[in-house]
């Protein structure tokens, strides 16, 4: 392992990240020196104290795939911090780097549950017995500046970064019991169907289709029949799959 070097990443790496994203690796890391290291040819965000590999995904978890299955499979115990903006305070310059022209709290807030969403496009890896996926919960700043000619764009404003306010709490998922306590252990039959899922865990259907895929692929449940054109599902023992997966 060894410091990344280079005009070419540091400008990159300059140029894209967040200022929420550069705090977050600070904020795990052993050390400074710690920050943006490649292992195995892959950049990494940062190293901990206990030598684990820390990746913080602000993007959708299944972009990172392949670099998280490598990683596991070449031996490294890996965390992924998912940034979760449980709450984010947006900040309307006049123009970059000037006045604050309004500040308000925004409406839109996420559940742990949500996580799910993600979670079904990164079953090829999770679980696996060196790998921690962390829910953190964050309080942040978002700058933006308003377009001057907003007809032809889909947003009216334009992003220009994002800032740590406050750390929160953690979630950490390393296994199938992980999943079920993120739904707050809804009490389901012993066979069921994604009607009976969604009025157990109280969200809309599509997205209880959704949390029963990652289920299954996860290897929390096996499908044992169907109703009509659902399909009906049965909790099975985590242990196998566990095994499986890390063999």
């Amino acid at each position: 392992m060894e410091i990344l070097s280079g005009i070419h990443l540091g400008s990159y790496k300059m140029f894209m990240e967040t200022s929420l994203h550069r705090d977050l690796k600070y904020h795990f890391a052993a050390d400074p020196a710690s920050v943006e290291v490649t292992v195995d040819g892959f950049r990494i965000d940062a190293i901990d104290s206990k030598g684990q590999l820390i990746e913080i995904q602000h993007a959708g978890l299944g972009s990172i795939r392949r670099k998280v299955q490598t990683l596991l499979e070449n031996g490294h115990r890996l965390r992924v911090i998912k940034p979760w903006i449980g709450c984010k305070w947006i900040e309307t310059l006049d123009r970059p780097g000037g006045e604050l022209v309004r500040r308000r709290k925004s409406p839109k807030k996420l559940m742990p549950i949500d996580i799910f969403r993600e979670l079904i496009h990164f079953t090829q890896v999770f679980p696996r017995p060196k790998l921690t996926l962390e829910i953190l919960a964050v309080e942040c700043i978002e700058q933006r500046v308003d377009w001057q000619n907003k007809r032809w764009r889909k947003k009216q404003y334009k992003t220009l970064d994002q800032q740590l306010a406050k750390v929160g709490d953690t979630i950490v998922l390393k296994g199938i019991p992980d999943l079920w306590r993120l739904l707050e252990n809804p009490k389901l039959p012993k066979q069921f169907d994604t009607k009976e899922l969604s009025e157990a865990v109280g969200q809309p259907r599509w997205f209880a289709q959704q949390i029963a895929y990652t289920l299954n692929r996860c290897g929390a449940t096996e499908i044992v029949s169907k109703r009509g054109n659902s399909m009906v599902y049965s909790r099975i023992a985590t242990q196998g799959r566990s095994q499986k997966k890390a063999a």
